[in-house]
């Protein structure tokens, strides 16, 4: 079948570029297109050559850097993308890459890592964190999301299949679009982040872009209640000199690091803290494939990657509120366990989401999702 892979934007080799990395290997031949492709030369290796057929948004004043400016465009613009000469087409979507239009003839099958997060319920907290709660800009805001909303809830309709990357994303797809979905979870490099031979060490690591969804400011603000514990903060962002503010001596803020870097602290700390509500969350994995356990908040994609205390072999310890009083006492929880939690058990945990389970997983749902439709396709010629 003549396949078309469509992604949203291309800017960095982040989360749901892996995922794309690994669906290129089990579809070798399908062409690419996204909304804009400014990814850096340095960064293009896991798309193996290929240059995304881009839509107008690539040529529009200031899109390499404020793309997401553009989201009112958004919808137009995807649906300008031609498909019509696929037999096959899979959007690779966490914004507007479903709404590309195909016809009867065409199975659409869409890797959902989430409705959008911003137009659903979301919404509110995006608005605060960006300033738009009030005013006129606020009312603009508003009715730009409720329209691209309407038209997200639309466009479900036009997938033939859907893949959510966690169950907390299937319940997400079912309240937006009322559709059922097959839950494939996201690839982890499990053979890049692998412990290390030395001790650990007494310090305990979070590690993020540094944005306020991600709560690194919950963390530190939790160490200044533990002044005989040590933090390190790895990572950067428009919220780095805020936090920063907040860190107590026992803070180090390191900023951005190079990825070995990142490595060398997943296997020396002592645990990961995890604040954040993320639809998978791959960090979490990737230090338990350092044989790292982890602190987490005990909501979303965390509670299907992470063992908590009330399981055999745990490999992590959940807290309840987003809040530091919460994160410190699961702290305290973990000093108390902290001998059941082996780096044993923590990289065999982090091995189930290895890139080869779901090239296997996604190609199996593929190819069962082809037969069924051309099996209908026959019969409906019939």
């Amino acid at each position: 079948m003549k396949t078309a892979i469509v992604h949203d934007w291309l800017v960095v080799y982040a989360g749901a570029e892996r995922v794309l990395e690994q669906m290129l290997k089990v579809l070798p031949q399908a062409d690419l297109f996204s909304l804009i492709d400014f990814m850096p030369d340095s960064e293009r290796g896991f798309l193996g050559g290929r240059r995304a057929r881009t839509s107008f948004l690539q040529k529009l004043p200031g899109a390499r850097a404020h793309y997401r400016r553009y989201l009112p465009l958004m919808p137009l613009a995807v649906e300008q993308l031609d498909l019509s000469g696929y037999d096959l087409v899979v959007s690779s979507s966490y914004a507007v890459a479903k709404g590309v239009l195909t016809g009867p003839d065409q199975l659409h099958l869409c890797m959902c890592y989430s409705p959008m997060r911003y137009a659903w319920d979301l919404q509110h907290q995006y608005l605060r964190e960006s300033g738009l709660e009030h005013g006129i800009r606020g009312a603009i805001a508003r009715q730009v999301l409720h329209r691209v909303r309407n038209w997200d809830a639309r466009t479900g309709n036009g997938v033939d299949g859907f893949i959510a990357i966690s169950h907390f994303v299937a319940r997400r797809i079912r309240k937006a679009y009322r559709r059922e979905s097959r839950v494939i979870y996201p690839p982890v490099d499990v053979e890049s982040f692998i412990p290390g031979a030395g001790p650990r060490e007494p310090f305990y690591l979070t590690a993020s872009r540094l944005v306020p969804y991600k709560r690194v400011d919950l963390v530190v603000d939790a160490f200044a209640g533990l002044p005989d514990r040590t933090l390190v903060v790895i990572g950067d962002g428009p919220e780095a000199a805020r936090i920063s503010r907040r860190a107590g001596s026992n803070v180090r803020m390191l900023g951005h690091q190079p990825l070995e870097v990142l490595q060398d602290h997943m296997r020396r700390t002592r645990a990961f803290i995890f604040a954040a509500e993320e639809d998978f969350g791959i960090v979490p994995l990737e230090a338990q494939a350092c044989g790292t356990p982890v602190i987490a908040f005990g909501r979303g994609g965390a509670r299907e990657t992470i063992r908590g205390l009330d399981q055999d072999q745990p490999t992590g310890v959940f807290f309840e509120d987003q809040s530091p009083a919460s994160l410190r006492e699961a702290i305290g929880s973990f000093e108390s366990h902290e001998s059941r939690l082996s780096p044993a058990a923590c990289r065999e945990n982090a091995c189930r989401f290895a890139p080869g389970r779901f090239r296997a997983e996604f190609q199996e749902y593929v190819c069962d999702r082809i037969e069924a439709f051309q099996k209908e396709l026959r019969q409906g010629r019939g």
